[in-house]
């Protein structure tokens, strides 16, 4: 970058509206009709897609890998290795979104008739998407969706060139994603995943990921369960086992249940990482909500009356206590935006008209204006007493 001077710098700003108004006033009164930005706007951000489900295949015991197609063929949008996409699935006439880490590579949508895979996970019981993704969603469904979303993606300008991914369970999906596209000679990066799992019989993708592996891609199993005969690392994820496997400078990725999330927050806290060179992705909506500081647990079982307001119209439904504003909308058949479904995105950003409210602590995103002017992110949002809230219209 050329410096010319305090002044002349300043000053630039006002030479350029000039030669913008000079250009302006010799340009054509004839429309040209091309919009370039707008064209690479639109290639990145499309809005939500038509997807089909062209396959389903088992990568473990208890997970699937869906592979979507767009609906009438081409490339889909590009992403980043790491981001999520947010499906619409019409369950009982009612829209219900879930936000699934993408586990298909970016260079794999950008092929004519291109693809994106989410690898889902059979719930343990608390979560119907995930058994209804396993058990009855088929080959020629299609569902509405949104790609290309989040920040959980490796940028050369802030992380390490060693990332050290720390994976648990169905976590591993944006690390599959990651380590696809360096095989593939298109991320510059080197990754070394550290993956717990319980079970070796019951590891995702462990065929898929293996293969994979070579200079610049490394996966190492950590086994929790019980079995006399695991030859690698045995336990969890702890600050020594991390230190094993850092180099000098190294980024931390880190993906997988709550329950992960909050055990290697301390874990880390014993290890000189600076914060800047950790990197958590979001996890969804907390499992109990009365488990955090702050709310009355009192209250939990509760249910409440929801007034909400689109437009003109106004509707009246049950909310529980323990379950977010989001939930309570999807249950009544009202359409609602979401994407991450952590408090993070803004998608469902909600108007409290009147009413009390806890928001989630781990999940609140939202920006000093909206606390101060009542906005919330209706996925973090629990009411504790009757509500009144202002959606948009769809």
């Amino acid at each position: 970058m050329k410096v010319n001077g305090f002044l002349k710098d300043v000053g630039g700003a006002s030479r350029v509206t000039k030669a913008r108004l000079a250009a302006f006033a010799g340009a054509s009164a004839i429309p040209q009709g091309v919009d370039p930005i707008g064209d690479v706007a639109r290639e990145w951000h499309p809005g939500k897609l038509e997807l089909e489900v062209v396959s389903i295949r088992p990568v473990s015991p208890t997970a699937k890998t869906v592979r979507f197609q767009k609906v009438g063929g081409g490339k889909l949008p590009p992403f980043y290795a790491g981001q999520f996409i947010s499906l619409d699935f019409v369950i009982d006439g009612k829209r219900i979104s879930r936000p699934y880490s993408i586990s298909s590579a970016p260079f794999e949508a950008r092929q004519e008739n291109g693809f994106v895979e989410i690898t889902v996970r059979k719930s343990r019981g608390d979560g119907f998407i995930a058994d209804y993704v396993n058990d009855t969603l088929q080959v020629g469904d299609r569902l509405m969706g949104n790609m290309g979303l989040g920040q959980f993606y490796y940028e050369p300008l802030r992380d390490a060139k060693h990332v050290l991914a720390l994976a648990g369970g169905v976590g591993i999906t944006p690390f599959a994603s990651m380590a696809k596209e360096i095989a593939h000679g298109t991320l510059s990066m080197d990754l070394t995943i550290l993956y717990g799992s319980v079970d070796s019989h019951d590891i995702i993708l462990k065929e898929e990921l293996e293969k994979l592996q070579g200079e610049h891609f490394r996966i190492v199993h950590v086994l929790s369960g019980e079995e006399p005969d695991w030859q690698g690392e045995r336990g969890f994820l702890t600050a020594e086992l991390i230190q094993k496997y850092s180099r000098a400078d190294t980024s931390y990725f880190i993906c997988g249940p709550q329950a992960m999330y909050r055990f290697l927050r301390e874990e880390i806290k014993k290890l000189p990482i600076p914060a800047r060179r950790i990197r958590f992705e979001v996890f969804g909506q907390a499992k109990d909500i009365s488990a955090f500081p702050g709310y009355p647990a009192q209250k939990k079982d509760e249910t409440y009356t929801l007034t909400v307001r689109r437009g003109i119209h106004e509707d009246k439904i049950p909310a529980r206590a323990s379950e977010s504003l989001v939930v309570a909308l999807e249950r009544a058949g009202i359409g609602i935006d979401t994407a991450c479904r952590s408090g993070e995105c803004g998608f469902c950003r909600t108007k409290v008209i009147a009413g009390d409210y806890f928001v989630c602590p781990e999940n609140d995103g939202r920006r000093a204006a909206d606390k101060d002017f009542g906005y919330v992110h209706a996925c973090a949002a629990y009411p504790l007493s009757n509500m009144t809230i202002k959606i948009p219209i769809e």
